[in-house]
């Protein structure tokens, strides 16, 4: 069964919401096992430990903001 254009374009808008919430998961899973989780914050990077605990691990460049891009691959 092939989607629509609509149906493909209606997904694609959800990836960003999707992968945000997996990364949430992901991150408070690893939390939850007991393991400790690196973030960058404010142009460091910080080790979170299970117990809440943040410590310095080295400072980073801020991000750079990118605008998003939108390209369509033609149909064959």
């Amino acid at each position: 069964m092939a989607l629509s254009d609509k149906a493909v374009d209606y997904l694609e808008q959800q990836i960003p919401e999707l992968a945000a919430i997996a990364t949430r998961q992901a991150y408070w899973q690893t939390l939850a096992s007991g393991d400790s989780v690196l973030i960058a914050e404010n142009g460091q990077i910080i080790e979170v430990k299970p117990d809440g605990t943040r410590t310095f691990v080295k400072a980073v460049e801020k991000p750079k903001a990118i605008r998003q891009k939108h390209f369509r691959i033609p149909k064959a």
